[in-house]
């Protein structure tokens, strides 16, 4: 909040993100904290949550297509690359941050589950579904919103696949 008792604007990239949950009717309000939240363990802290909790945005480059392929994982997990892959249909090569900025319009560390520069095929973590609510990045590495994860994933059509 401001000195005046009124909220803080948000900076562009978080507005974005808001606009952009409004659009798609999904009830959410960006929060910006006064620590980063670049890491998963740095969200956790930020909102008094389990680490599991965290949603982290990862781009990876499709390798045959080229792709940009987003897969919205649980903070506790690590990607298992060669399962993921069967389960997608294409192996996942890395994507540098010029490759994740061109694609989302965002830099990593505050990479949305929504809100891109371009349509991209999108997964979630099966793991996410085991809580009432989860925790997201909103454009900047200090910007995230709380959300069910049904909602979510409704809202942005994510296929949900066991990324471990």
């Amino acid at each position: 909040m401001s000195h005046r008792g009124k909220p803080a604007e948000l900076p562009r990239s978080a507005a974005r993100v808001q606009a952009a949950a409004n659009d798609m009717n999904l009830a959410i309000a960006v929060r910006q904290m006064s620590a980063s939240t670049r890491t998963a363990e740095e969200a956790a802290g930020a909102c008094g949550c389990d680490v599991a909790q965290i949603v982290k945005s990862l781009i990876f480059r499709g390798r045959t297509s080229q792709n940009p392929l987003l897969l919205l994982v649980s903070g506790a997990n690590r990607v298992h690359e060669q399962h993921t892959a069967r389960r997608i249909g294409e192996a996942l090569g890395q994507a540098d941050a010029d490759f994740v900025r061109e694609a989302t319009g965002f830099a990593i560390g505050g990479v949305p589950p929504f809100g891109h520069d371009t349509p991209i095929a999108t997964y979630m973590d099966t793991d996410l579904l085991a809580f009432d609510r989860v925790w997201a990045a909103a454009g900047t590495p200090r910007c995230l919103f709380s959300v069910s994860p049904r909602a979510l994933q409704s809202a942005i059509s994510a296929t949900v696949i066991d990324v471990t």
